[in-house]
This record gives C-alpha cells, structure tokens and sequence, in this order.
C-alpha cells in the first residue's frame, strides 16, 4: 500500500502521556492549533517496565493522522445520494 494514497489530516506533537488499565490516552496540539486525544489500547496486559518504557517513548513522539480518499465510484455514490436529499 503505497502512502500516496493517504491525504494527511493533522500533525499532533504529544503533549501528555496518561497511562490507562490497557495502553494510554496522548494529547497534544496538532495543525491550526486543534487538540486531539488519542486512545491506544493493547490486548495483551503490559507488565510496569513495559508500561513505564513505552510511556516515555510516546511522550516524545509526534503524530501524523492520515486518511485514504475513498475510491471515485464511491464518490459519486455519496455525491448522487446527497443530492436526492436536497434537492
């Protein structure tokens, strides 16, 4: 899957790292100046060591949400539909 296929959305630069019973909720500042939370969750339990290492790498870390245009068909879809709501 080729990373062109993503348009960027925001860049968030990690402010805080608050550790949760299964992973983490991050926030920081993203683009224009929007806060954003982020809530990462394991499936697996993190004994403390892991818990503490990961907890500093996150806060240190940014993030870049991505998203993928839907496919043109699709576009069309929901652009006919709309259309018959309002007409």
């Amino acid at each position: 899957m080729e990373r062109s296929e993503f348009q960027p959305l925001a860049v968030v630069e990690v402010d805080a790292v608050r550790p949760e019973r299964q992973g983490f909720t991050l926030t920081g500042l993203g683009t224009g100046g929007a806060e954003y939370q982020l809530d990462l969750h394991f499936e697996m339990p993190l004994d403390p060591r892991t818990r503490a290492v990961l907890g500093e790498l996150l806060s240190h870390s940014e993030l870049v949400i991505s998203r993928r245009s839907p496919p043109a068909a699709l576009r069309e879809a929901l652009r006919a539909r709309a259309g018959r709501q309002n007409p």
